[in-house]
């Protein structure tokens, strides 16, 4: 029996959606679709910004540093999704699994902190913009996105790293979509007790500081907005972060649904369909929500399309 156990350890099965079997066809397709979108959006917003001189400012450089990690976020989890569905491959192995875990919550936190070092920069903007430029230099923005990446990834190594430690002895099988924490904890035969302490205190932590931040950031940039005179003023300053403010609310509430609601509040197939949503279809909205809603974002486009298709169509059509 200790042998077969040690064999188990080397590798897990992953459910995914297999109680949806009839589904599952149309799952990966609608789920292909959702990643190329968010691939295309992103990789869009990174070249508009990276070649367009007018979105050459620190709001831009840090919603191209968040269409990077959107970009990684979902594929740390969605190729072997859809490998999964096809059932081409359901099984991880140990070190993979870990690895993934690892990840992607190093992920997720990093998008906790730059979201509050965008709202920062908006902060700065709005209610000290005769410093702005003074204060949100190159260099400062690339410290600032460079922190954000550092203290994802050195927060996620503490749950990973006790997590790892654990024995898993018995089945193997992690009913879940990817190798994430809670499904993953469920497997261990050993106490788990302190695990969820430590986790709990970092997700808490991760999360709920930023968070707090952002609404500090929030209410002065209301304040401030309030004390301009003219409606055109206001309008105007507000609809600087306006987007920013509508990502903050899809990550953080699809977060609060699938991380803070009681356990087994619902059926755990439909609890993986939450964290199905908020793992791959709310990163979809985000490329939508800054090019859609932001003037710059949408004219630099126009520019970059008339430059690279109408201008030598025409060109062609005189000689």
């Amino acid at each position: 029996m200790e042998i077969h156990n040690q064999t188990m350890a080397k590798y897990f099965l992953i459910l995914g959606f297999s109680s949806f079997h009839q589904f599952q066809n149309l799952l990966f397709f609608i789920i292909l679709l959702v990643y190329l979108t968010i691939l295309t959006g992103n990789l869009s917003i990174i070249m508009l910004v990276k070649v367009e001189i007018s979105l050459h400012s620190p709001m831009y450089f840090f919603i191209s540093s968040l269409s990077v990690l959107e970009i990684l976020y979902v594929s740390v989890i969605v190729p072997k999704l859809l490998l999964n569905l096809l059932a081409v491959s359901t099984s991880i192995s140990y070190a993979g699994c870990f690895v993934q875990l690892y990840t992607f919550h190093s992920l997720g936190i990093t998008e906790c902190v730059l979201l509050g070092v965008m709202a920062f920069d908006r902060y700065l903007a709005i209610c000290n913009p005769l410093r702005y430029e003074t204060i949100m230099t190159k260099k400062f923005c690339i410290q600032l996105a460079a922190c954000s990446w550092l203290l994802g990834f050195s927060a996620a190594l503490i749950p990973t790293i006790l997590a790892a430690r654990l024995l898993f002895c018995g089945q193997n099988e992690i009913n879940h979509f990817f190798c994430d924490l809670a499904p993953l904890l469920n497997l261990a035969c050993t106490d788990i007790s302190f695990n969820i302490v430590v986790n709990s205190s970092v997700a808490g932590c991760a999360a709920m500081i930023p968070f707090s931040l952002i609404i500090v950031f929030y209410i002065n940039i209301i304040i401030a907005v309030l004390k301009i005179k003219t409606e055109e003023g206001r309008h105007k300053a507000f609809s600087t972060c306006s987007s920013h403010l509508i990502v903050v609310i899809l990550f953080y509430g699809s977060a609060l649904i699938v991380y803070v609601r009681p356990k087994g509040s619902f059926p755990v197939d439909y609890d993986k369909l939450l964290s199905l949503t908020y793992a791959v279809f709310t990163p979809l909205f985000n490329p939508f929500i800054y090019s859609l809603r932001n003037n710059n974002v949408k004219e630099a486009a126009r520019k970059l399309y008339r430059h690279h298709f109408i201008a030598p169509e025409m060109n062609v059509l005189r000689t």
